[in-house]
């Protein structure tokens, strides 16, 4: 990304009338809608202010990283429900200068104390509360985001949430307010140099003095993360997985997310004309459940955290077990069976098929960051973290992500200290001729990546306008297991907006879908897609609480 030596010499300076000119620009811009256009820079994510954050750091010519950066820390506060600041990002960058699509690992890992022993003694991983909490992993991120890729300090881009803060609309606000100062001061002791006051701002949250204030809260209130846990946190820098779909490179995170099923669903749909079908008439809807439905059942089977799991990820995600896989859609009938194959074997199905069962939770939103600027860098993100509990005075909320977790031994997702949880947490980049066209965040479970498939399919199958796109009916299913403390899946259950029409739900019905109609807007994607003359176009689904803003 562009350049940081400019920060070699006069920071403080420089910062300074950055954040008043930040301030400025906050108190004369009306708050974003749910699309827009423009040459400059663009954002779309949850919450209007969020959306502003990130388009002020743009504005006041900050990157894409910092304005990402912006974003998820002000998402913290407009989007609190669905996303703490003691919650976890996985992000994927562009990097614009080096021409690289590259992962930042932002999911904290299970406690030491959190193993599969202790939580069966408990009857299971909680649905929320204090013992599910993995190590907070989201400041880091956005720490090491801002590092590699950014430009600006952290005293720059936590402006916008610390306004919102300050507003004390809740009575953790002033207490976030607070731990969010003392970290800026803690960079401020790097003596100009803008990597050292990130690296001194990480280490007072994951070594130093908050480490120690959650750690002991977090021990005399029943939690199972300690110093050691928060010290060793490590956000990773990780390759995405990726497949070519009709001439696109496709990017997601590895299989500690669920997002390479997207891609093995993408590698089933090449074999079908989709543009043909039509966009959403019952036969295309047929043929994409169903092909979600196989890559939903290797997920199932196979994905963890590959530091600890062997993943056969490149198997699954070949053309040969594709073409294997393939045979199983039939055209005129809806599966109701769970169906994973076996990549090692080469079998289009697995002979021993693990039909364990949890014990069931509820599905939980997170919420969406999608950044793009005039310099061509593009940063896709999915900030999350919910039903946990408050760090005491830190005001710091600790999420709940290790009932994503299993405790059945051998699985690849089975619960052990160290590990990350495969999480639904899942962002999407689209490449073409090796430049960003389309970056999709999604919140909403195991949703996410089937929001995010038809997002994808609008633009390269169906040509869809990013604001069309956002506003189409979707679909979806939950033919597998939830994610979500393994809830069992509705076999040949499909979602689909109240808006579909009756000859659509009608002709599904015919082909043994269990058709549910929903007045809800079926999860909350946003999009930036950009021109190969580097225009933008962005668009949330209102419907859904997503808004969007470029200029």
């Amino acid at each position: 990304m562009r350049s940081v030596s400019r920060w070699s010499a006069s920071i403080a300076g420089v910062a300074a009338s950055f954040i008043v000119g930040c301030s400025f620009l906050a108190a004369a811009e009306p708050l974003p809608g749910s699309e827009a256009a423009g040459t400059q820079g663009a954002v779309a994510a949850g919450g209007a202010e969020a959306v502003a954050a990130g388009i002020e750091i743009l504005k006041a010519g900050g990157n894409a990283a910092d304005a990402a950066a912006a974003t998820i820390l002000a998402l913290s506060v407009t989007d609190s429900t669905g996303f703490c600041f003691g919650g976890e990002v996985p992000i994927i960058v562009y990097d614009a200068r080096r021409k690289v699509v590259e992962v930042l690992a932002g999911q904290g890992a299970a406690p030491r104390l959190a193993t599969r022993e202790y939580f069966e003694k408990k009857g299971g991983i909680p649905a929320k509360g204090i013992e599910a909490a993995a190590v907070p992993a989201a400041f880091d991120a956005c720490i090491t985001l801002l590092d590699r890729y950014g430009t600006l300090r952290l005293a720059d881009v936590a402006q916008p949430a610390l306004r919102l803060l300050d507003r004390a609309k809740a009575q953790w606000h002033p207490l976030l307010a607070a731990s969010l100062r003392r970290l800026i001061d803690a960079e401020s002791r790097g003596g100009g140099d803008r990597s050292r006051g990130l690296r001194l701002a990480a280490d007072y949250f994951y070594r130093g003095p908050l480490a120690h204030e959650i750690a002991d809260w977090c021990e005399q209130n029943g939690g199972l993360i300690r110093c050691e846990d928060l010290a060793t946190h490590v956000t990773r820098v990780e390759e995405p997985a990726t497949v070519d779909y009709r001439g696109h490179e496709v990017y997601k995170c590895g299989a500690w997310t669920q997002g390479p099923y997207l891609l093995a669903t993408l590698r089933l749909l090449e074999g079908f004309d989709l543009a043909a079908l039509g966009h959403n008439r019952p036969e295309t809807i047929h043929v994409v459940v169903e092909a979600m439905k196989l890559a939903l059942a290797d997920r199932d089977v196979f994905y963890g955290d590959p530091l600890f799991a062997d993943v056969p990820l490149g198997a699954l995600l070949s053309r040969p077990y594709a073409e294997l896989r393939r045979p199983l859609i039939d055209r005129s009938r809806a599966s109701l069976e769970q169906r994973p194959g076996d990549p090692r074997a080469g079998q289009a199905l697995l002979a021993e098929r693990d039909k364990r069962q949890g014990l069931a939770g509820p599905v939980h939103d997170t919420t969406t960051c999608t950044t793009a600027d005039r310099w061509g860098n593009v940063v896709v993100a999915t900030p999350s973290g919910w039903s946990g509990v408050q760090a005491g005075a830190t005001g710091i909320w600790l999420g709940s992500r290790l009932q994503s977790f299993n405790t059945w031994e051998g699985h690849p997702n089975c619960i052990v200290p160290g590990k990350r949880p495969r999480i639904t947490l899942t962002p999407t980049l689209v490449l073409k001729g090796g430049k960003p066209v389309l970056a999709v965040s999604v919140a909403g479970g195991d949703g996410q990546d089937q929001a995010a498939l038809q997002a994808v399919l609008n633009q390269i199958d169906f040509g869809l306008s990013p604001a069309e796109s956002m506003n189409a009916v979707r679909f979806g299913t939950n033919h597998h297991l939830g994610s979500f403390r393994q809830s069992p899946p509705a076999l040949g259950s499909l979602s689909i907006h109240e808006n579909a029409d009756d000859a659509t739900v009608g002709a599904l019905e015919k082909l043994g879908h269990a058709v549910a109609r929903s007045s809800g807007p079926l999860w909350a994607p946003c999009v930036i897609r950009i021109d190969s003359a580097g225009h933008f176009e962005t668009a949330g689904d209102a419907r859904a609480g997503r808004h969007a803003a470029a200029f």
